[in-house]
Formats: structure tokens, C-alpha cells, sequence
């Protein structure tokens, strides 16, 4: 008995995995979210919206915006993460935030700057790691109604060269200036 039936070829075949990995790569990337940076992101910001009873909206396609931000600065910055909580209402105790934040970020991390405005409503914290030549980088962020949770990896010496590179003077004009000042008060 003879089939009609068409039978998919050997290059078909191969085809559906190589189709599903395309797919399946930036979901995988997106779900593993900070796990990369050593887990302080996903744990900082769990914590957070657990405490306050609100959810982070994590930016996404935040790999490939970390990728470009990584080509851009040849490698002077990359592992970059970023949550936003919105409409975050009622106090937050600069104490209690550090609090969490500390018990949440892991082995490594240090307090580097903690800054809160008089009425309280603006807080910044920054604590940093060091990763071999790179520092990591975790910042927290309120600004009155909302909070915004960053954290990335950065290289200092690739990021200052990155910087002379795109410099424009601005520090050479006062110089300058300072001479020609010194020139007409003699």
C-alpha cells in the first residue's frame, strides 16, 4: 500500500528547535530578571513590595537595553535591572527601608550613601560590591509617590576612559580662564 502522506524532512526537523530556542531565549532572559547579578535585585525588590504591599513593574526588554548599554560603553557598564513602584503612598521610614534593603541585598553589599530629605518623602540609597575589576552598583530610589530599584555592574576604569573619550574641554576652558585672570591681575 502506498501513503500520500508527506513526511517532514531531516532540515525541517532541525528547524523546530533551532525556532523554539529563537523563542524561547528572551523569555528565559527576562525571567531570570537579576539572577545573573548575584540575586540582590530579585531579593531587594520582593522584599520591598512584600513590606509595602505593592507591586514593581520590572522594565521590560531590560537585557537588550543592558546588551546596548554594555556596546555602548565597551563593557563599562552592563548587568542593568530596573523596577518602578508607583502610587507607593504613605511614609517610608528611611530606617526601615535600610532595613529591608540590607536584609534583602545579600553577602558583598555595602551601604555607600543614604540620603533622605527633611519631610522624608525623598530617599536614596546606594550600596555597592566589589566584582572582581567591576563594582556593582545597587540603588534604590523614592521620590515622593514612587520607587525606582537599578542595579548594574560597571567597570571604572572602561567607564573613565569612556568619559575622556566624549570630554569636551569644559575642565580645560577653566583653566584657561584662571590664567587669564592671573595674567591681567599682575
Amino acid at each position: 500500500m502506498i501513503s500520500n502522506e508527506k513526511r517532514p524532512s531531516t532540515w525541517g526537523m532541525a528547524w523546530v528547535p533551532v525556532g523554539l530556542a529563537a523563542v524561547m531565549t528572551p523569555a528565559i532572559v527576562l525571567a531570570a530578571g537579576g539572577a545573573g547579578a548575584g540575586g540582590g535585585f530579585d531579593d531587594v525588590v520582593r522584599g520591598i513590595e512584600q513590606h509595602y504591599h505593592v507591586h514593581a513593574t520590572r522594565i521590560p526588554f531590560m537585557g537588550l537595553i543592558s546588551f546596548v548599554a554594555g556596546r555602548a560603553t565597551h563593557g563599562g557598564v552592563h548587568g542593568l535591572h530596573v523596577a518602578e513602584i508607583e502610587h507607593l503612598e504613605g511614609p517610608v521610614d528611611g530606617d526601615e527601608l535600610t532595613a529591608i534593603v540590607q536584609d534583602h541585598a545579600g553577602p558583598g553589599w555595602q551601604r555607600m550613601i543614604r540620603e533622605t530629605s527633611r519631610d522624608g518623602g525623598d530617599q536614596t540609597l546606594i550600596y555597592v560590591r566589589p566584582e572582581g575589576n567591576r563594582i556593582g552598583m545597587l540603588i534604590v530610589e523614592r521620590d515622593t509617590h514612587d520607587m525606582n530599584i537599578v542595579q548594574l555592574s560597571m567597570n571604572p576604569d572602561q567607564l573613565s576612559d569612556e568619559i575622556q573619550k566624549h570630554h569636551h574641554g569644559h575642565g580645560d576652558n577653566d583653566t584657561d580662564d584662571d590664567k587669564q585672570d592671573e595674567k591681567i591681575s599682575n
